[in-house]
């Protein structure tokens, strides 16, 4: 090939010895994690026998099993043959079968589990597997032809796969210098593709990191191409200046969705430990923006809350080292903590495999730019906090977190991940989720799933008319986009004042303004709603919970449990006539579902109240964990420049009087 070296005998000895480039996957670590962490080494293990034995499993998918010799377009559950030809004449979207999981399939990212396979045990079984699948691999995926080659994020993700892989196995007999020589010229392919056909414009949000992180990957890892160093520059330019608009100043993701904060992280943490690695050292925008991530996803996230779910989630990984079937925040947190001394990142991190190997790559340097704490938002150890930028508020009370989404749609004109859920508010306690983004739903499979979840009546907001606050034009693109206002926040009151202008399109030119009031001495949560406009709508207030909570209905509203006991009270009121409803598992509206993986659902209960009225109009949702009697004297009243709650919270009578023309303005009493 053009680009490679002359003598490849000669540059296999540099890449066995790990000349001028870092080294992740490593014998001698094999061994001391094998000593160390015996049953990380089992679970790996136990998956690549998996995998050696071509049985595959991706979440929201039954186990799959290829027969041999591999067909890598078959696709196995509907038994789907996927075209050959070359790729830019293949609409993928238009094909049949399971096209979500032929896309984990062909990135190849189980090959790092038989690499490390192999340096944990040393069974040539597993080196024989990896390179009798890569080989086939390579046989029917020439460039350029087949669903493999049809976008440059996949070929990004797949380049970084293989490059570990061959890391691992570099010192493997059969890594002959021609097996050597073709694999690096895939890669080099790979390379040229992932700058030549990268995301641009609209759609440069993570595609374009992913196929900038598998550029500079096989730049800095095979040096010996003769466009490394051109690559690996260009790469790690259009990475700095991503990583600044894509992870944003307070250290929110710009998408507006945790996967894909997750994932684009890791991809700027693999360039930036590589670095390292090799240099002791990494550009600064990298570093800073790892730093702000972390410290943002600490303070949201704790020690033990779930995350809280926004946006899309395809649970795709940057590079798969361990066997977990899904990347936590914590886990992430523990990877990333590897490269750095952020307190926060560390003591929310969770060790893991993953987090092993780069502790080692991240010390086997001389020094190191390490995550600096000045990189750090304000907000890193407070409780209660807000990120303007991304545009969320955390509430905190013990071990309860509420958050009120005040953020844009998502990135760029297409906010491709986003979800139409402007002011929606979720709450986990005890590390457990209650109410939530129902998920993803399907990205292929399913596309009815799709438009309800990511839809304003799959959110715990208010939906208008039955209608998303945002115009939705695909699956991947919204048209129109709703726009919040911050009109205050008190973080020692608990209180949030926002509003959207997502229904000012409407022919009333409607406006939905909330206010979350939650004290962080109360155990109760006041959400009152004011729906501005003319004429008459349907105002819908939501509230999706999750599946591990069964409900009752009461006169006013609804009682959550969960394994028996009662962990959360609905009680509504509104200024109109006001109806109240739940939905579980309807397969015909698709409505009350909660999803985990995408391309799978679990039912679960999402809760309504109604008005169809005039507006103004005023509806209010009292949320309580405490038990105790029901009580049905919750009410409110709309004064000229007042709204006022009033309610019974055991003995007490209680009312919060809300001044319309302050911001932020609620006096408790």
């Amino acid at each position: 090939m053009a680009t490679g070296p002359k003598d490849w005998a000669a540059a296999l000895k540099l890449f066995r010895d790990g000349t001028e480039r870092p080294v992740l996957l490593d014998r001698e670590q094999a061994q001391r994690i094998s000593e160390e962490h015996p049953d990380y080494v089992a679970d790996l293990v136990s998956e690549a026998d998996r995998v050696a034995d071509l049985c595959f499993r991706f979440p929201g998918y039954p186990e799959v099993s290829l027969s041999r010799p591999i067909d890598w377009n078959y696709e196995p559950i509907t038994g789907q043959l996927l075209p050959t030809r070359p790729s830019d004449r293949i609409n993928f979207r238009t094909l049949p079968g399971k096209m979500g999981l032929m896309w984990r399939l062909h990135r190849l990212q189980h090959l790092p589990w038989l690499a490390q396979a192999w340096l944990f045990t040393n069974d040539d079984r597993y080196c024989a597997a990896a390179f009798e699948q890569l080989d086939s691999w390579i046989d029917q995926n020439p460039p350029g032809h087949g669903i493999a080659w049809s976008g440059a994020m996949e070929t990004g993700l797949r380049a970084i796969a293989i490059t570990i892989a061959m890391q691992g196995l570099r010192d493997a007999p059969q890594l002959t210098p021609e097996r050597f020589r073709r694999v690096v010229d895939v890669l080099s392919e790979s390379a040229r593709r992932c700058w030549e056909d990268r995301s641009r414009f609209s759609s440069a949000n993570n595609h374009l990191i992913g196929e900038m992180a598998g550029l500079a990957v096989v730049a800095i890892m095979f040096p010996e191409l003769r466009e490394s160093r051109k690559w690996e520059r260009s790469a790690i330019e259009v990475l700095s200046n991503e990583a600044g608009k894509q992870v944003l100043a307070d250290g929110a993701a710009a998408e507006q969705s945790i996967c894909y904060q997750l994932y684009t992280v890791e991809l700027l943490h693999l360039v930036t430990a590589l670095l390292i690695g090799r240099d002791g050292s990494a550009p600064v925008p990298l570093v800073e923006a790892l730093g702000r991530s972390c410290s943002f996803l600490a303070a949201l996230a704790g020690k033990g809350d779930p995350a809280p779910r926004y946006g899309d989630d395809d649970e795709g990984f940057a590079l798969r080292l361990g066997v977990q079937p899904a990347r936590t925040v914590h886990d992430h947190l523990g990877i990333v903590a590897t490269s750095g001394r952020c307190a926060a990142q560390i003591d929310a991190g969770r060790d893991s495999l993953d987090a092993q190997w780069f502790r080692a790559l991240a010390q086997s340097g001389s020094t190191s730019n390490r995550l600096l704490s000045s990189a750090e938002p304000d907000f890193a150890r407070a409780p209660s906090f807000v990120a303007p930028h991304g545009g969320l508020v955390v509430l905190r009370n013990e071990n309860r977190r509420i958050t009120m989404d005040v953020g844009p749609l998502g990135y760029l004109s297409t906010a491709a991940h986003g979800h139409a859920d402007a002011l929606a508010v979720t709450l986990s306690e005890a590390g457990e989720d209650l109410i939530g983004d129902p998920g993803t739903g399907s990205y292929y499979g399913h596309p009815g799933w799709r438009t309800v979840v990511r839809g304003t009546r799959a959110h715990s907001t208010v939906c208008v008319d039955g209608q998303d606050q945002s115009v939705v034009a695909g699956p991947y693109l919204w048209l129109q986009h709703a726009g919040v206002e911050i009109l205050g926040i008190d973080l020692e009151a608990g209180v949030v004042d926002a509003r959207h202008d997502g229904y000012a399109r409407l022919r009333d030119t409607v406006i939905h303004r909330r206010w979350l009031i939650a004290p962080p001495n109360e155990r109760s949560q006041l959400i009152i709603d004011l729906i501005t406009g003319k004429g008459s709508h349907s105002c819908e207030q939501n509230w999706p919970l999750h599946p591990s909570l069964d409900v009752v209905p009461v006169s006013d509203g609804h009682i959550a449990s969960c394994r028996g006991s009662e962990a959360l009270r609905f009680h509504y009121a509104a200024t109109q006539p006001l109806t109240v409803s739940a939905v579980r598992g309807d397969e015909e509206s698709n409505r009350g579902w909660w999803s985990d993986p995408a391309e799978g659902r679990t039912p679960a209960w999402w809760l309504s109240a109604n008005c169809l009225s005039e507006l103004p109009v005023v509806m209010v949702a009292l949320i309580s964990s405490d038990e105790g009697d029901i009580n049905e004297s919750l009410s409110v009243k709309s004064l000229k420049s007042q709204i006022v709650v009033q309610w019974v919270d055991g003995e007490r009578s209680r009312n919060a009087v809300v001044d319309i023309d302050k911001p932020a303005s609620v006096l408790l009493g």
